[in-house]
């Protein structure tokens, strides 16, 4: 299933607590090594090379395909759930009749990020953490 599948770069915020837990979770499933991350604060993200600027990434989470094409918002999380060998949470993601509710709670949550982060944020990271270390 995930030969036919492209890498995907995900662009995510490194200041946020609970976008780091997503990342660290999901690189923790990347065995097949279809995703890439990318803080945008980092060196590594260049607006110009992705075509979205620093303002449009903070606003938004984008992912980028091998190809050059790029995603963003509720619908970069199906296809990351998909290549991180997560069908059941790819699937639930991917839901069409579900897209709107996704689409509105993703708006909300990025716009709102850092509160939720501040609040949610620190203990989900110790939970991924946790969750990550070998037995």
């Amino acid at each position: 299933m995930t030969n036919d599948l492209q890498k995907l770069t995900l662009y995510y915020d490194g200041t946020c607590p609970l976008c780091q837990a997503e990342i660290l979770f999901l690189s923790k499933r990347n065995q097949d090594g279809l995703l890439d991350f990318i803080d945008i604060h980092s060196d590594q993200y260049d607006p110009q090379v992705v075509g979205v600027s620093c303002e449009q990434a903070l606003a938004a989470m984008y992912g980028q395909y091998a190809d050059g094409g790029l995603i963003q918002g509720a619908a970069v999380f199906p296809e990351a759930y998909r290549r991180a060998n997560l069908p059941f949470l790819a699937w639930l993601f991917s839901r069409k009749s579900l897209q709107p509710l996704w689409q509105l709670g993703y708006t909300f949550f990025a716009k709102n990020r850092h509160a939720i982060s501040a609040a949610l944020g620190p203990s989900a990271l110790r939970l991924v953490k946790a969750l990550s270390k070998p037995a």
